[in-house]
């Protein structure tokens, strides 16, 4: 029934989307110059059918979802230097049957609201306080995905010191766990501090990125096996602009401390290479990536997989989001073609295999999805082909895809011997 009751209000929002001249965003811009640009709103309306084929490698039934999102939001700036911003988000899943998991269902929940100090100048201290969404870099190691219907929040607290050229900043993330017909409360079970420095102006456009953080994690906070987590991650990221219409970026990082009774040695890396073309007059992408992240081999003392913190792995590893940043060698391509400047044409290929025969191939998430202890099921996890195509028009979004796993011998011999497929179609109305 609540589902029921959101239908006229999607259908005014569509229809809003739809106009011309968007009458909710000129709304909201009126608002905004009438109180000297101090108070602002947000809206997102995201509705997605999508049909999931051998999930979990079969371990678990297929699916059929219709998922639907709501958020809305207020910033209010005080003061010059002072700003408050909040936003509830309600995430459903009407037609799944049974009560449906965290990962896709919360009701109505605070999914921001922090205090930004100082946010608005360009140099100089800043600060900000509370539940925020957050992206570090390409989101490899702590990211807010938001293809997921219940997207990742954080309750934080940072500092940050920026010249013209410099950002310097110390930080506190817990990721919010979610409980579906509860208040989201804090729980820092699970946290991620360090720093977090950024330089620019380096000569040719170049970008570099520096940060050292501690991934701390207990049995409340979601560790299962004996003792608790505590990685140390040393790492670095430096991206910019080639000659030609081409950007590279490059990121590696390096790991300490212990996974549970064990001493942590791992690391991961990554490069890609985009150029910017055009084909028979449209504008056109094309990028290459080879990512690569270490598991522990059969010989090593201790742990030598590599804990991939809280990223955002859409899309990183296959339009699927079958795997994760743990023990895997990605190869990765993605080729975008603008029929016209609204409507893109996305193909994206992946092919991976496991950095060591005898340890776990990972989900998204992190979880192991099978094993081979002796090593005898081989190392190519197999290929992913998508194809998918968005549609922009105004305020709204319109889009659909199709995926298809073909697996490799690894998958063959440790799981349930099945190509995951995955299809969508989506629709989505925002304005900020």
């Amino acid at each position: 029934m609540k589902f029921v009751s959101r239908l006229p209000l999607c259908l005014v929002l569509c229809g809003a989307g739809l106009a011309q001249q968007d009458p909710a965003q000129s709304l909201n811009e009126q608002v905004s110059r009438a109180t000297g640009n101090r108070l602002r709103f947000t809206f997102e309306e995201r509705t997605r059918w999508e049909e999931k084929y051998g999930v979990t490698f079969g371990k678990a039934v297929n699916q059929q979802d219709m998922l639907s999102r709501i958020r809305v939001g207020a910033q209010f700036r005080l003061l010059d230097w002072l700003t408050f911003s909040a936003m509830g988000q309600d995430s459903r899943v009407p037609f799944y049957g049974v009560v449906a998991p965290n990962t896709i269902r919360d009701t109505m929940d605070l999914h921001e609201a922090y205090v930004d100090l100082f946010g608005q100048r360009k140099t100089g201290f800043g600060a900000l306080f509370g539940r925020q969404m957050q992206d570090y870099g390409e989101s490899r190691l702590i990211g807010s995905p938001q293809w997921s219907n219940v997207s990742k929040t954080y309750d934080l607290g940072k500092v940050y010191y920026r010249t013209a050229k410099t950002r310097l900043e110390v930080l506190m993330l817990s990721p919010v766990k979610i409980l579906p017909d509860q208040f989201n409360v804090p729980d820092l079970g699970e946290r991620i501090w360090g720093t977090y420095e950024t330089f620019s102006g380096l000569g040719h456009g170049a970008v570099a990125e520096a940060y050292v953080l501690r991934h701390s994690q207990n049995k409340i906070g979601g560790w299962t096996g004996a003792g608790t987590l505590g990685t140390n991650s040393f790492g670095g990221r430096v991206y910019g602009p080639l000659s030609g219409g081409l950007s590279y970026s490059l990121e590696g990082v390096g790991q300490g401390g212990h996974a549970g009774l064990k001493q942590q040695r791992a690391f991961a890396w990554f490069a890609g290479l985009t150029e910017k073309t055009s084909v028979g007059g449209h504008a056109a992408s094309l990028s290459v990536e080879y990512k690569l992240a270490s598991g522990t081999k059969p010989a090593q003392a201790g742990s030598g997989t590599f804990d991939q913190l809280s990223p955002a792995n859409h899309d990183k590893f296959g339009h699927e989001d079958l795997f994760g940043w743990r023990n895997l060698k990605t190869l990765k391509s993605l080729e975008s073609f603008y029929v016209t400047k609204p409507f893109a044409l996305n193909f994206m290929y992946t092919n991976e295999w496991l950095y060591s025969a005898t340890d776990a191939l990972y989900n998204s998430q992190g979880g192991s999805i099978a094993i081979s202890a002796k090593g005898t099921a081989g190392t190519h996890v197999g290929q992913e082909a998508d194809l998918f195509a968005t549609y922009k028009w105004g305020a709204h979004t319109f889009g659909g895809g199709f995926g298809h796993f073909f697996r490799g011998e690894f998958v063959d011999a440790a799981t349930a011997h099945i190509n995951p497929r995955y299809f969508y179609i989506f629709q989505q109305y925002s304005f900020r």
